[in-house]
């Protein structure tokens, strides 16, 4: 009896660690419990390099994939893509758990580490490769894009229009190996790039960071 009470409680107890947050699954013999609900979000934000950072380090999301995305060529690697002749844009996959972290929140975040303002091109990047794009999911994403990119237009933040897509989300090409996580890989060569390419020093003056 002590034995099937002590599985039963390690089985009613069950923790998951997700970016730093336990998420306490209280009951798994209840069958209506199968998994924890988890969404993902898709944008583009110029060098995907710069774009994993700012993201892995939020409570809520689950993990994050840089890729290429809102092209044609199927499996693109990364040299065809920095052509600029697949339509593929360089973009970031996150997984997150909705109910620690909205996608309004996401949306905030990718905001803050772009320029919006500026076609086909992220700060020294140019090409089509590097446009800015939020990729939805559903109508709800749609909206929540729409609002948010509206809001940031009357923000008085930027002194030209916000030319960032919306557009549907299509297959996502996860990028190769030595791409994910730059920032950890190769720290040096990450901070070189990210001052030097002017991105660093835009923040800056645009948000104070």
């Amino acid at each position: 009896m002590l034995i099937f009470y002590v599985v039963y409680i390690v089985h009613k107890l069950v923790v998951t660690e997700m970016a730093g947050d336990k998420i306490i699954k209280s009951d798994l013999l209840d069958p209506n419990i199968d998994s924890i609900k988890t969404e993902k979000a898709v944008f583009a934000g110029g060098c995907f390099w710069c774009m994993q950072q700012p993201f892995d380090k939020l409570k809520g999301v689950i993990s994050t994939t840089v890729g290429y995305t809102g092209g044609l060529k199927e499996d693109p690697t990364y040299e065809e893509v920095c052509s600029g002749e697949t339509g593929h844009t360089e973009a970031i996959e996150i997984q997150f758990y909705p109910e620690h972290i909205t996608y309004s929140k996401l949306l905030d975040i990718f905001w803050k580490n772009i320029d919006p303002t500026t076609s086909n091109r992220q700060f020294a990047d140019v090409g089509s490769q590097y446009r800015t794009a939020i990729f939805y999911h559903n109508e709800k994403q749609k909206q929540s894009a729409q609002s948010s990119k509206e809001e940031m237009g009357k923000s008085g933040i930027y002194d030209k229009p916000i030319v960032t897509e919306i557009v549907p989300v299509s297959v996502f090409y996860k990028a190769e190996e030595n791409h994910q996580k730059y920032y950890e890989k190769c720290p040096v060569r990450y901070e070189r790039y990210k001052s030097g390419s002017g991105r660093e020093r835009y923040l800056v003056r645009t948000w104070g960071k």
